[in-house]
Parts: structure tokens; sequence; C-alpha cells
């Protein structure tokens, strides 16, 4: 391999690399201002998004130690999308991308390691945000824990009222 696609294929494994996911698209058509436009809208989400060569992106998903990338049919201009955050905002960015303009196709991806179908990651799109989807877990986890506790109480608390009761018709007296 030439020095210059050395380089560039040691680029693209540390991008793999540090990235909890990535997802392949298809920007096929798009011009730059609209390329611009994703790729700005996606860095708000801390993702980014990079045109990888097809071969080049075998070689680097190899290096990276991605299994399953070489038997995938990569053809047509290829983008490649990774992030520190949730991979819900980013395949939610380029499904809507896609929506609104007809183009950067999601094609597949993966996630710690696990590869995701097109499907699986308009799936995922759909999702709520994460700081949501942490509220709702919290709100679940928190409903047993009230709901014991008015358990506990409600026997003693009964108890209580049958006795005040008791001896409110007693007259006090024992």
């Amino acid at each position: 391999m030439r020095k210059e696609k050395k380089i560039i294929s040691d680029e693209y494994v540390e991008r793999l690399q540090n990235s909890p996911f990535f997802i392949v698209t298809d920007y096929s058509g798009m011009s730059m201002p609209q390329f611009s436009e994703l790729r700005t809208a996606l860095a708000e989400l801390e993702a980014e998004i990079h045109v990888f060569k097809n071969t080049m992106f075998k070689i680097a998903a190899e290096e990276s130690g991605i299994k399953g990338v070489q038997n995938v049919d990569l053809k047509g201009q290829l983008a490649v999308t990774t992030g520190q955050r949730d991979i819900s905002s980013a395949a939610k960015t380029l499904k809507a991308f896609h929506k609104d303009s007809e183009r950067c196709e999601i094609r597949f991806g993966y996630m710690d390691a696990e590869r995701l179908e097109k499907e699986d990651l308009l799936a995922i799109a759909d999702l709520p945000p994460l700081e949501q989807l942490r509220a709702q877990f919290v709100g679940v986890l928190a409903a047993p824990a009230t709901k014991l506790t008015r358990l506990i109480q409600t026997p003693a608390s009964q108890l209580a009222q049958v006795l005040k009761a008791k001896i409110d018709k007693d007259g006090g007296t024992e």
C-alpha cells in the first residue's frame, strides 16, 4: 500500500475505533450545500460524517476488527457517520434528512461490533432521545419503590385507625 493510502487508511481506522457506532449511507446525488447542511446538523449531536473510499473502508473495517464488512457489496458513493453520543440521534438526523431530500439513504451500521441492518437503524431512529429514555427508566424504577412504601405504611395506618375507633367507641376507658 502506498504511503498516502496508508495514512488515509489509518485515519479511517482511528475514526471507526474511537466511535461506539457507525452508520454507512449512500450519499449519491447530494450537492455540497446539502452535505454541508447534514454535516452541521450531525456536528450539533457530536457526530461526524465523512466520505470514505469503498475499498479503503473495507480495509479500515478489517483492521479495526469489524466482522462482516468484507461480505457487503459496497457500491455507490458512501459516507460514514460516527459519533460519541447515542446512535439514536444520529440515525434520526440521517432518516429525517433522507425524508426531506431523498438523498443520503441509510445502508447499514454497527454498534459495539454488532451489525445493524437498515431496518434496525430506522427503528433506532424512531426511539425517543437518550435523555427522555433515561427519565422514563428512572420513573419505572421509582414507581415500585413508591408503591412498596405505601403498601408497608397502609396496614400500620389501618391498624391505628381501628385502634382509635375502638378507643373512641369505648369512651377512652379500659
